[in-house]
């Protein structure tokens, strides 16, 4: 399947740096931050393939992603970009930079290793599926049957509402994410980074002090793909670091790429 064009959103000025959200966000997650960063870069915060308001497609892999980041930049006539992505947007990122390494002057990868993950999502979808949301006639009705499946967990309930939108003419609602095609291919997006050669740019991880999704068990992976890189651990952080602790965030990621 070809590239497909990104929806996006622009601030500021300076040099390229793009960002990617993580598996069910969308652009909207980085707009806080994103406009911070642009009083010193010029900031492009995309919404993924299935994701937001970029088309949204059966097949999904991050060969797939990587291309439609690169049809981006040559659209936007950006030859070299600094690239940060969280979660998913990680992989996305550092699949790219092993691929494309001419495109990339910094890359940032945002709580997430280049390794292959257990299921962390299966109650998610599930929960996603039985909210049934096309019948829904009220976001209470929907955030109900989420905190049900969810058991109470409020940062996740929160974090998947703000991809329910209601449909045209206000009869029903649905996700902005195609969660069908997401929940097949996810044994693709869960999957390991794989190359025949590293990427030998800088590159910095940010891992929240209170994720596991960055341990001692995945440095290896980390060193072997990505040889040069830092490590930069956000206190009192978990897995949205950017959105729990964006001051910190924000900071380190200044401290890299100045």
């Amino acid at each position: 399947m070809a590239a497909i064009d990104l929806h996006y959103k622009e601030f500021g000025k300076g040099f390229p740096l793009i960002i990617l959200h993580g598996l069910l966000g969308s652009l909207d997650n980085w707009q806080t931050v994103g406009r911070k960063l642009s009083e010193k870069f010029r900031v492009f915060i995309v919404d993924q393939r299935n994701h937001g308001k970029s088309l949204h497609t059966e097949e999904f892999n991050y060969h797939l992603l990587s291309q439609d980041l690169l049809r981006f930049m040559e659209l936007h006539q950006i030859k070299k970009a600094y690239l940060m992505g969280h979660s998913m947007g990680g992989k996305t990122v550092m699949n790219f930079a092993l691929q494309h390494p001419d495109r990339v002057e910094k890359l940032i990868v945002v709580d997430i290793a280049p390794s292959a993950y257990a299921d962390h999502h299966h109650v998610i979808f599930d929960a996603l599926f039985a909210a049934d949301v096309a019948k829904a006639v009220s976001r209470d009705e929907v955030e109900e049957r989420l905190r049900i499946k969810l058991n109470n967990d409020e940062p996740i309930v929160q974090f998947l509402l703000k991809g329910l939108t209601r449909n045209e003419k206000n009869e029903g609602f649905h996700w902005k994410f195609n969660a069908t095609a997401l929940w097949k291919n996810y044994d693709i997006i869960s999957a390991a980074v794989t190359s025949s050669r590293p990427f030998t740019g800088e590159t910095l991880f940010i891992k929240g002090e209170k994720s596991d999704y960055i341990n001692a068990a995945n440095g290896v992976e980390i060193a072997s793909l990505f040889p040069n890189y830092h490590l930069a651990e956000i206190k009192g952080a978990g897995h949205w670091v950017q959105a729990e602790k964006p001051t910190d965030f924000i900071t380190a990621t200044l401290n890299f790429l100045s």
